[in-house]
């Protein structure tokens, strides 16, 4: 009982019976978001010294990663290709952009489970604001991301593929990720600190939206009956405003609207859950 009543738990208690007002939840809470914001370059640091101590011993470090990404994207392009009688030279560059940035996406919802549990010696010892550890999961995310755009940039560069100006459409998409992938590490951190089982489920519900997207298969190989119901799917939505920019289309207008209605639910379904779970979040770990 000596272990579990620290410093750090007394304070949170106070704080807990401080924040029974609605008003009083959402000042601490915006209190917490506004020093994780201050510390950018603590969670910076964290999450690359994540990335540092993951492959610490091997030669290619994250480069690894780079190397499988790569070798998958290779012989499924080819396989695929063959098997939905799609041109090599069109077919292997999409799936190569999709493969990494769903590869992102998929990576960042399963680590937002963990965001708080894997902190939990920190949380436990020092009083930091939970917003960090949620931007040094999405730091984290990032960098892996960036070592794997070397795949997508190779491609490009072997099939002559080149997005031109409708490149730049993909930097609104980008930052929608960004403020997306806290809101849901906020969300997930929390709720799965709380109840342990829900990781599984989380990964399971990937896998199953994985098939159901459009990243090893394209969206017109569903006629346009099914490509016009797609925007329905929040995960297409939300990998097709970056992927059809960088391949050189424009999104439709439709797939903008789903993605921004899709971000306006998560947010405030992550802001109502954090305002009433951060004081309660040290002890559930």
């Amino acid at each position: 009982m000596s272990q579990a009543v620290t410093p750090i738990a007394r304070e949170s208690l106070v704080e807990f019976r401080a924040s029974r007002t609605m008003s009083e939840r959402n000042r601490l809470a915006v209190r917490d978001v506004g020093e994780g914001l201050r510390l950018w370059r603590l969670a910076w640091t964290l999450g690359w010294l994540d990335i540092r101590l993951r492959y610490r011993g091997s030669m290619l470090g994250p480069f690894w990663l780079t190397l499988s990404t790569a070798i998958m994207v290779s012989a499924l392009g080819y396989l695929y290709a063959v098997l939905f009688r799609q041109e090599i030279a069109d077919y292997l560059p999409f799936l190569a952009l999709s493969q990494v940035l769903w590869g992102f996406l998929a990576a960042l919802v399963s680590e937002s489970c963990t965001t708080f549990t894997e902190a939990e010696p920190v949380i436990r010892s020092v009083r930091m604001p939970y917003f960090l550890f949620a931007t040094r999961t999405l730091v984290r995310n990032v960098l892996v991301l960036a070592h794997n755009v070397v795949v997508i940039v190779g491609v490009d560069i072997i099939f002559g593929v080149w997005p031109g100006a409708n490149g730049l459409l993909a930097l609104p998409g980008l930052v929608l990720w960004m403020v997306d992938a806290l809101a849901l590490t906020m969300l997930l951190g929390g709720f799965c600190a709380r109840f342990r089982d829900i990781l599984p489920i989380v990964n399971s519900v990937m896998q199953i939206a994985f098939f159901v997207t459009p990243v090893i298969w394209k969206p017109s190989q569903l006629g346009p009956d099914g490509v016009a119901h797609l925007p329905f799917n929040p995960f297409f939505d939300m990998l097709e405003i970056v992927r059809a920019p960088l391949l050189g289309a424009e999104p439709d207008r439709m797939v903008w609207v789903g993605a921004l209605a899709y971000s306006l639910a998560l947010w405030g379904l992550a802001w109502g859950f954090f305002t009433r779970a951060r004081p309660r979040i040290a002890y559930w770990l």
